[in-house]
């Protein structure tokens, strides 16, 4: 019964998820426009481009941003191992160790092996690098999201973006 309540969260979250973020969603036609890159003539059409096209296209950024993440993920298999143990070892012992009990005249406390998870897990989180892979992940997305957002020239609707209809 606990595991249905997780997924009716899960499901809930993607709901509205959906219906917040990824309604904005855009075309790929119009977000790989190749005939509309250019190169800026200054900074400060850069900087203009770069401002409503962030706006415009920030759910299809959400989405680079993310596969960028699940590719560093991938390429890092330490660090995922890292943190399949500790959040694997969180949630077992979460689940399985409530309350102390006994191993071969020893009493064994859920905080015992809390410690136990932390001594091996927080020493293989530190090899695995996750502050490199990080840096990189900013790094790699803002390289990204800027050479798209700076060179792709806005469309016809951003001409029209403050006029009122009536």
């Amino acid at each position: 019964m606990e595991v249905l309540g997780h997924v009716n969260n899960i499901s809930e979250y993607a709901r509205s998820l959906k219906d917040t973020r990824l309604s904005s969603l855009r075309h790929p036609g119009e977000f790989f426009d190749y005939q509309r890159v250019s190169r800026p003539k200054d900074t400060q059409e850069y900087l203009k481009r770069a401002s409503y096209n962030v706006r415009y296209f920030s759910a299809n950024y959400a989405i680079v941003v993310a596969l960028l993440a699940v590719y560093s993920l991938i390429s890092n298999p330490l660090l995922l191992i890292a943190l399949g143990f500790l959040i694997g070892g969180f949630l077992g012992i979460n689940r399985f160790v409530p309350e102390p009990f006994e191993f071969n005249g020893k009493v064994i406390t859920p905080q015992n092996l809390y410690i136990g998870l932390f001594v091996i897990g927080i020493p293989l989180l530190w090899i695995a690098a996750p502050i490199s892979t990080f840096f990189w992940l900013v790094g790699s997305s803002g390289c990204v999201v800027g050479a798209h957002a700076g060179l792709l020239e806005p469309g016809v609707e951003s001409e029209y973006e403050g006029l009122e209809t009536v």
